[in-house]
């Protein structure tokens, strides 16, 4: 186990998301952002001020990238991938590959570290026996591919600092997978368990550090952990909420984590218990260093 860094709870901004996701550092602007994916909202939080802009979106968003050069993101809407210019709401859709499979919806993404956006979708509402879920990219030239199937929620979707390994998380399965990956083709080989998570806890969003290290939100385990590029257990942050969501490195420094949270499918009397739920955590690491996001790169 690693005893040379720590975690430290410095602030929480109290926002109650119903289901706060994709979370992400924004270097240029120094801004965070992050997605209430069953409210269809987009927020930005400014460190210095906390100050905080939400933007409705026109339609719920699964994850989301910036754009190198260009004002817009690409977002992984529900029904697909789109570009998306907050500033007017102009919509221009480039993909919508299961848009025929009811009851499917585009969950969580990350954008490669050759620029390449990916989103996996996730069986929201299962009408059929054999319906099934997959991992999705866009290339270069803006077409959409499928890179992995037959998945129930695809999550924790992130990169070695390298690019050479893919790392990804089917939720229900409680199971994330590595992959060999191929910088120059976008395709992932030789697939492999990374690490399973035991009890009620489900690999959600996910990112990796400057020294390749895995951070991984457990949903339904009040905690974020953090793997050895071995897959090995090496530290733990208890989180004051049942349901952390996704994670992010970020900050000046980029040594800040940044937690998301959920009150998505928590009774009454469970948030009565649980009153920070979807709340959104900071807590300031040491001897820890985040990558900077990568951004869509066509």
């Amino acid at each position: 186990m690693t005893n040379d860094i720590s975690a430290k709870l410095i602030d929480t901004i109290e926002i109650g998301n119903m289901l706060g996701e994709g979370v992400q550092w924004h270097v240029a602007s120094n801004t965070l952002w992050w997605t209430d994916i069953q409210k269809a909202c987009l927020y930005r939080y400014e460190l210095t001020t906390k100050g905080i802009e939400q933007y409705a979106m026109p339609e719920r968003v699964g994850c989301f990238s910036f754009i190198e050069n260009d004002h817009r993101l690409l977002v992984a809407f529900a029904s697909g991938f789109a570009l998306y210019d907050i500033s007017n709401d102009k919509l221009k859709w480039l993909a919508q590959p299961e848009l025929s499979i009811k009851g499917n919806r585009f969950n969580d993404g990350r954008t490669d570290r050759q620029g390449r956006f990916w989103a996996g979708t996730m069986v929201e509402e299962r009408n059929q026996d054999n319906q099934s879920a997959a991992l999705y990219y866009l290339d270069k030239a803006k077409h959409c591919h499928k890179a992995l199937a037959g998945i129930e929620i695809s999550n924790g979707l992130c990169w070695s600092p390298d690019g050479l390994t893919m790392y990804h998380a089917d939720s229900p399965k409680k199971i994330i997978h590595k992959y060999d990956f191929d910088p120059a083709t976008g395709v992932p080989s030789n697939k492999q368990i990374f690490a399973k998570t035991l009890n009620e806890s489900f690999p959600d969003g996910a990112c990796v550090d400057s020294s390749g290290y895995l951070w991984s939100a457990h949903w339904g385990g009040a905690k974020v952990v953090r793997y050895t590029p071995e897959g090995k257990h090496d530290f733990e942050i208890k989180v004051p909420t049942k349901q952390p969501s996704c994670v992010a490195l970020g900050g000046k420094n980029l040594d800040l984590l940044f937690v998301t949270s959920a009150q998505q499918d928590l009774t009454t009397v469970q948030l009565n218990k649980d009153s920070l739920a979807g709340h959104l955590f900071i807590y300031q690491l040491s001897g820890v260093k985040g990558i900077v996001e990568s951004q869509v790169h066509w």
